[in-house]
């Protein structure tokens, strides 16, 4: 890179950072009067803002095997939800399915890694992009917007196409995804692999109010409006109240800055078939491509 090019990318991320910060304080200062005015209306306005994917939407990391290279060439489909829309799957390979469950904002190339170890297993690797993410069309709510409840019925979705899984291997809000899904009924994996878990909305909505400064009002409307959104109580959506989770390995990294360490090691605590394994310094991202984890999850989740 040129002495130009790096001063211009330099002030182009200063640049988007002022934006974003200047975005934050616009935001907070309207929930701010929302709150003591009309907390009603703020709920609204929080529940948009919870439903909004980051900008980057997982496209900055694509580790998927060139084709024919190092894996069997994929191919790439759609999959019909229940309102109508579709997503996108791709598929390595043949014999009993491994799902791979990307998080929120991500998309199923940053999973990428795992695909050719588990298709040299005997496996068909089935991966997908959830609603506003990656290559697939909007959710319901727009663009660049989905709720959890989606997320949820892409997976059954996709594994009422392409058959029970044999294994899952799923990243962050994945994890939760995965776990939502086997405790409403999905034919259970004989195990899986959950990669930097969170426990689910419920304490990530409280830390967005501590963020934005509003009170219980304007919580308890948006928690309402959200329940009202996906049809279904925010108690479902706890990670620690699900209880029949098959063998389960937590990957969890103790600097993780997006998804508490904490998180994983609640949940390892809360499932008597889980156990944690613990790394130091990959963070939340490159946890998903180092050799290592990806050897402990493919060994685990194939043995």
């Amino acid at each position: 890179m040129t002495a130009t090019a790096a001063v211009s990318t330099q002030k182009s991320t200063i640049v988007r950072t002022q934006r974003a910060t200047a975005q934050f304080l616009a935001l907070r200062s309207s929930l701010a009067v929302l709150d003591r005015l009309a907390p009603a209306a703020g709920g609204r306005l929080a529940f948009r803002i919870w439903c909004t994917l980051p900008q980057s939407n997982g496209s900055r990391r694509d580790d998927r095997p060139i084709p024919g290279l190092t894996a069997p060439p994929s191919t790439v489909s759609t999959v019909a939800l229940p309102d109508g829309r579709e997503v996108a799957v791709e598929a390595w390979g043949e014999g009993p399915p491994i799902y791979l469950v990307h998080g929120w904002g991500g998309w199923r190339g940053q999973l990428g890694a795992f695909v050719e170890p588990l298709a040299a297993h005997g496996h068909q690797v089935v991966a997908y992009d959830a609603p506003s993410h990656g290559e697939s069309g909007p959710g319901r709510h727009g663009a660049r917007r989905s709720t959890g409840q989606e997320l949820l019925d892409a997976m059954q979705a996709v594994v009422g196409t392409y058959g029970p899984p044999v294994a899952v291997v799923a990243h962050s809000l994945g994890a939760a995804v995965t776990a939502w899904a086997v405790n409403d009924g999905l034919p259970a994996p004989r195990r899986v692999a959950l990669i930097a878990p969170t426990l689910g909305p419920v304490p990530h909505i409280r830390m967005m109010a501590e963020l934005f400064g509003f009170s219980h009002r304007t919580h308890r409307a948006m928690l309402r409006r959200l329940e009202k959104v996906v049809d279904r109580p925010i108690e479902d959506f706890d990670v620690l109240e699900v209880d029949s989770m098959p063998p389960t390995m937590i990957i969890h990294d103790r600097r993780d800055k997006q998804v508490s360490y904490n998180e994983g090691e609640q949940i390892a605590d809360a499932w008597p078939s889980a156990h944690l394994v613990t790394t130091d310094g990959l963070g939340h991202q490159r946890i998903l491509r180092d050799p290592g984890v990806v050897s402990k999850v493919v060994d685990f989740v194939t043995s």
